[in-house]
């Protein structure tokens, strides 16, 4: 009987599977890791608004069912890992903050989606101060996004390595967890810098820039999938970072290209 590591998103449907919960099960299964998800909110891009959000949130209560399922089918010992994707709303928020502190994982790995587009600026507002106070102190891994960075760690401004790099210290001092602050396309010069620190190191890893600099969807939802994977396959959270950077590196190298005004990443490369 085989039997592959389980792993958990909680994120939301991103209809056109460049982003969002899609993102995740893909990523897990190219690493051989079985993936199990509970869908916190559906989100479709509108073509004919300039292919802004259109966001409808899950029911908190269908949000506990479905945890609920998953953590009694597959027990402590089998599934380990738990990633945070979208959640977008307080009261989603509380029903997965709850979900966190009765059952434990050994890593929760926090991508920290800040200000959704199809919310008023109040909402993501109240959103965003309600991941920060309730999800953020549980997770053991984040990989914020150079806006994510900003918020978290209080900055008014990321331009340099040095910078993001007291951006991430700042944020692992706050909260305790491990973090991968993703420079990405925002900081000048011919590679994609992420800089990972944890208690004991501070690491910098680079890729050249690819896409003519342009942003590519998924990336952020990929790379923190893979780290995800790459700790229920037993790795060490430095390992898991630096092998998430070479898997979204190749991806973003065989992205795939549509009528959408963005490429997404390519997870089966």
């Amino acid at each position: 009987m085989h039997t592959p590591p389980v792993a958990l998103t909680i994120a939301g449907s991103e209809a056109t599977g460049g982003a969002g919960a899609q993102v995740d099960l893909k990523t897990f299964q190219q690493h051989g890791v079985f993936g199990c998800m509970a869908l916190t909110c559906i989100v479709s891009f509108d073509p004919q608004d300039d292919w802004n959000h259109r966001f409808v949130p899950v029911e908190p209560q269908v949000i506990a069912d479905q945890l609920e399922v998953i953590t009694t089918a597959y027990p402590p010992e089998q599934l380990r890992v738990a990633k945070i994707g979208m959640l977008g709303t307080p009261a989603t928020i509380g029903t997965v903050a709850e979900a966190l502190q009765q059952r434990r994982f050994d890593h929760v790995v926090l991508d920290p989606v800040l200000i959704c587009k199809g919310q008023e600026p109040g909402a993501a507002l109240d959103t965003d101060e309600a991941l920060k106070a309730q999800v953020l102190p549980l997770a053991t891994f984040v990989t914020p996004n150079h806006f994510e960075t900003l918020s978290l760690s209080g900055m008014e401004s990321i331009e340099t390595v040095e910078e993001l790099t007291e951006a991430a210290r700042r944020i692992h001092e706050g909260s305790g967890a491990v973090v991968l602050a993703k420079g990405g396309v925002h900081l000048p010069g011919d590679d994609a810098v992420d800089v990972y620190v944890d208690a004991e190191r501070v690491e910098v890893l680079s890729a050249p820039k690819l896409g003519d600099g342009a942003q590519v969807a998924g990336a952020g939802c990929t790379l923190a999938a893979a780290v995800a994977a790459r700790l229920a396959l037993g790795d060490e959270p430095f390992g898991a970072a630096r092998a998430a950077k070479e898997f979204v590196t190749r991806g973003i190298e065989a992205r795939l290209t549509s009528a959408a005004p963005f490429d997404v990443v390519w997870q089966g490369a």
